[in-house]
């Protein structure tokens, strides 16, 4: 870290981080290295574990400790069948944060706070946030529209106060943050900190293949699209012509396609047939998704894949959420939290020293 500036908010203090700033848990992005380099620079980096086998899961706690010893967390599905085992293997490896994609069971909670884990469930509307936070869950992220990956339909500019009267515990903003302005921002409206996917794959840190990277850097604010042909849940991707053609594709040709990559995450997760179906079973009891949205979803980790690790763009999808269309650099992780907090200090600055010229407190 090379910024002398510091804010220190509730989420800084509940993690033990420098700054309040999040690098989310992005599948197949969010490895060892891109967590590494973002608690290095001093903020809370999130492994991915959803496309993670429990063995692969392991693997990346170990090698991420070994990197750094700076505090950071693993991104956890809810309702995965081996939940509660991902939990315990997060409390031997004593990591100091615990996400999750969707609102954990009251009984993953209990278990990571009496291990003195930090749980910070997801959230998309004021009611979860709610039932999380009366389950003892020490903060809240919210993901506003704007974000990439599965989204709701609510900007985060609505939806950060809505969260923040309904809870009294820390609420993490993301959804549309890429700089220190969105910060100044997010702070201003009651937040802890903010959350970005987007921004931190598009650094010198980030896994993806280079080109790919330079793919995003394409796009401009139209450059994204709302879309559940890809796995039967609204995702927010990049506009490639592979998702103008599932947008536009017959339902034979999906149906097909979906079979395929079906078997092709079979094979490469290791899982049984059986292991898959309670996979379903769980995910259908926590989301109420229909079984063909199940059998889609099924696609999503190779699908993703295919972009974000084998490169392939023509038989990918890149999730990305907005911000893409006004990125247009690669820095490192430290480059890009210096800067972000830099400029957040000198925003808050200027307001407050608006505010009290206006209220007649200064000369």
């Amino acid at each position: 870290m090379s910024t002398t500036n510091r804010i220190r908010t509730a989420l800084t203090e509940l993690a033990g981080v420098e700054h309040p700033i999040v690098q989310t848990g992005m599948g197949w992005v969010a490895g060892p290295k891109l967590v590494t380099a973002t608690a290095e620079a001093g903020g809370l980096g999130i492994l991915a574990s959803a496309t993670m086998t429990y063995a692969e899961l392991e693997k990346a706690i170990i090698e991420t400790k070994s990197r750094t010893d700076k505090p950071f967390g693993v991104n956890l599905r809810a309702d995965a069948a081996d939940a509660m085992d991902r939990v315990n293997l997060l409390i031997k490896h004593r990591v100091k944060v615990a996400s999750f994609a969707l609102a954990p069971k009251r009984e993953l909670i209990d278990k990571l706070k009496e291990n003195d884990a930090v749980v910070i469930p997801s959230v998309g509307l004021p009611r979860h946030a709610e039932k999380v936070a009366s389950w003892g869950a020490d903060a809240v992220m919210i993901q506003g529209g704007e974000g990439g990956g599965h989204t709701g339909t609510t900007p985060t500019t609505l939806l950060l106060p809505t969260v923040l009267d309904a809870v009294d515990i820390p609420v993490i903003a993301a959804g549309g943050f890429f700089d220190g302005r969105g910060l100044a921002a997010a702070l201003s409206y009651g937040a802890a900190g903010i959350g970005m996917g987007t921004r931190f794959l598009l650094t010198s840190d980030s896994a993806v293949p280079e080109h790919i990277k330079r793919r995003y850097l394409e796009f401009g604010l139209d450059g994204t699209v709302v879309t559940a042909k890809a796995d039967g849940m609204p995702h927010r991707l990049l506009r490639t012509e592979f998702i103008d053609g599932l947008e536009s594709g017959s339902p034979l040709g999906r149906l097909l396609g979906t079979a395929r990559r079906t078997m092709q995450f079979k094979e490469l997760s290791g899982q049984s047939w059986l292991g898959l179906a309670r996979d379903g079973l769980s995910m259908k009891r926590s989301s109420g998704r229909s079984v063909g949205q199940m059998m889609l979803a099924a696609n999503t980790p190779m699908l993703l894949k295919a972009g974000l690790v084998d490169g392939d763009a023509q038989a990918g999808m890149l999730a990305s959420g907005q911000v893409v269309g006004v990125i247009d650099d690669l820095p490192t992780c430290e480059q890009l939290v210096d800067r972000i907090i830099d400029e957040a200090v000198e925003r808050l600055s200027v307001v407050g020293s608006s505010a009290q010229n206006r209220n007649g407190s200064l000369a």
